[in-house]
């Protein structure tokens, strides 16, 4: 039997964690180890319960969720940190990475799209929000357009460039799911795949790019 993936709640409202545990409680394949108010609360639990997967708040008082996951990741780098945040900035979003996040869901996100990018970090992959790879996206397509890139997208099937075009139009999973006749969970296989071929495929890669356009210093 495959061990279920243990996720730490760290967000410093008692309301949105239990919200977010009654979410979770609804997997198979996901549990809930612990939850934590704070930063020094996160950081105790980390240690103690060794989870699979934290989920971190960004505005937490006294220690952010920032520098919490840059501590994760400092002593324990195999643990994989997403972000929930109300947060939409491309700069918290790259900041995170930065700091060894693996991935960045709103708080105003579908369910779906929660559950997904646990299972997406917690595989090693990193989980673009759609509003974030949309972004990426057409920046990168500019970028191309201008001669600063070779076209790497035209390793693409037919199927991933009709959602690169919907991805770069700005329609969400469900969206592209109900216009292509796809499950959201085949829309972000090709988002992740289309996001390889652009070499934005890991944390470093997104934020060396993030640097390189000028969304973070």
């Amino acid at each position: 039997m495959t061990q279920p993936i243990r996720v730490l709640l760290v967000d410093d409202h008692a309301i949105v964690r239990t919200g977010v545990r009654l979410l979770l409680q609804g997997e198979a394949d996901i549990e809930v180890a612990g939850e934590a108010g704070n930063g020094q609360e996160a950081l105790a639990q980390t240690e103690a319960l060794q989870p699979d997967v934290v989920l971190m708040d960004l505005a937490m008082p006294g220690v952010s969720g920032l520098e919490t996951t840059r501590e994760i990741k400092r002593r324990w780098p195999n643990i994989q940190v997403l972000a929930l945040t109300v947060h939409r900035s491309s700069d918290y979003f790259f900041r995170m990475l930065e700091a060894g996040a693996s991935g960045y869901v709103l708080k105003g996100a579908d369910p779906g799209d929660l559950i997904t990018a646990i299972y997406t970090v917690h595989q090693g992959e990193v989980f673009l929000y759609p509003s974030m790879s949309t972004k990426l996206v057409a920046q990168y397509l500019q970028w191309v357009r201008s001669g600063g890139a070779s076209p790497a997208y035209s390793d693409l099937t037919d199927r991933e460039v009709e959602v690169l075009r919907l991805i770069a139009e700005g329609h969400t999973n469900a969206e592209i799911g109900d216009m292509l006749k796809l499950s959201p969970h085949t829309v972000q296989t090709h988002r992740r795949n289309i996001m390889e071929k652009l070499k934005l495929h890991d944390r470093v890669e997104l934020v060396k790019y993030a640097m390189r356009r000028g969304l973070i210093e």
